[in-house]
């Protein structure tokens, strides 16, 4: 499984202010998510989406109390089909996307057009040593940053303020946010929802924590904790593979490895390939189920050819008259009114 190096880059750093019950995130990818971009040919509208879906899930998976995955995905039916971030307890992340490929796509192309219609925001919180939980809402907004603060509102009923962006070499983020069961007056809220709003997309992907956070509250300066290193790790194994061909049954991938030699996985997130060929397959099932595939299309494909054969004995036997000049039926048409 490809891991990169620890970079100081890659980190999140938490902040609270004393004098009022607001905690904050700020996280900046650099190594991360040019590691990421660097594994599919995106667009640039949907590289620019993943990334900052990428920088929401390193902050909202800070949150995570136990051993545990965070899964964040953003669904659509448009040309773009799927954003998916995994964050982990572990503080490593991964993601890709999926689109169509064949489609024309703009840079500028907005998330909801590429969406579509009936798009879906899942959050899934999957503990080590416990039943996963989920949550699914209709997508409200038109960011990544809009979407997550609408679905923050609905599900925890917290003031959160996100700001988000990607350039092609940084992934950054920051969240700001009323703690709960604290009292606030509006007035303190809404300077600091203000303040936040006032940072832009280049400073967001340029300033490193310390900068942001002094040209956004140096009147009220936080305070500021040890960062924490954010890593690139993919979950992909050949054991976690082999269960999901198991799960597809041997009939199913026994006929794959019988017409096409071996069967192989990439992995969507790192494109590590696993091959399995005949006898992987074979000692994976506890059986031949490749020769069981090949033994049973050969006993069918006798039958059809011994149908054929008698079919064209009787259209000459009735039909023999030179005399006469009628349609030879064509073999597809036979075989197609023999299986149904």
């Amino acid at each position: 499984m490809p891991q990169t190096d620890i970079n100081h880059a890659d980190i999140r750093t938490r902040f609270i202010f004393d004098d009022m019950p607001v905690r904050g995130l700020h996280v900046r990818l650099e190594n991360v998510w040019e590691h990421i971009a660097g594994q599919k040919h995106y667009p640039a509208a949907i590289r620019r989406a993943l990334g900052e879906l990428l920088a929401a899930g390193a902050l909202l998976s800070s949150n995570l109390k136990n051993e545990g995955t965070l899964i964040v995905q953003v669904q659509g039916q448009g040309r773009l089909k799927m954003l998916v971030v995994e964050a982990t307890s572990d503080n490593t992340v991964r993601a890709t996307a999926r689109w169509d490929e064949a489609a024309d796509i703009r840079d500028d192309e907005s998330l909801t057009d590429l969406l579509g219609s009936n798009s879906v925001f899942v959050l899934t919180h999957q503990p080590k040593d416990a039943e996963p939980w989920q949550g699914v809402v209709p997508l409200e907004g038109d960011n990544i940053a809009q979407m997550l603060m609408n679905y923050i509102k609905r599900s925890e009923q917290l003031d959160t303020h996100i700001v988000l962006s990607a350039s092609d070499h940084v992934s950054g983020g920051l969240l700001v946010q009323r703690l709960p069961e604290e009292e606030l007056d509006t007035e303190s809220w809404e300077l600091i929802s203000t303040l936040t709003q006032t940072l832009t997309p280049e400073e967001l992907t340029t300033l490193d924590a310390q900068h942001v956070l002094y040209r956004l509250y140096h009147e009220t300066p936080p305070r500021i904790f040890d960062p924490e290193s954010i890593e690139f790790a993919c979950t992909c194994s050949h054991g976690k593979v082999s269960d999901m061909l198991l799960m597809l049954g041997g009939e199913e991938v026994g006929g794959i490895v019988a017409e096409q030699g071996s069967i192989q996985i990439d992995c969507d997130f790192c494109h590590t390939k696993y091959v399995f060929d005949e006898t992987d397959v074979n000692a994976l099932f506890g059986g031949d189920v490749v020769g069981i595939v090949r033994r049973n299309f050969a006993v069918v494909h006798g039958r059809i050819v011994e149908i054929t054969v008698k079919f064209y004995v009787a259209y000459f036997l009735i039909f023999r008259d030179k005399r006469k000049r009628y349609p030879k039926p064509r073999l597809l048409t036979l075989l197609q009114n023999f299986v149904i």
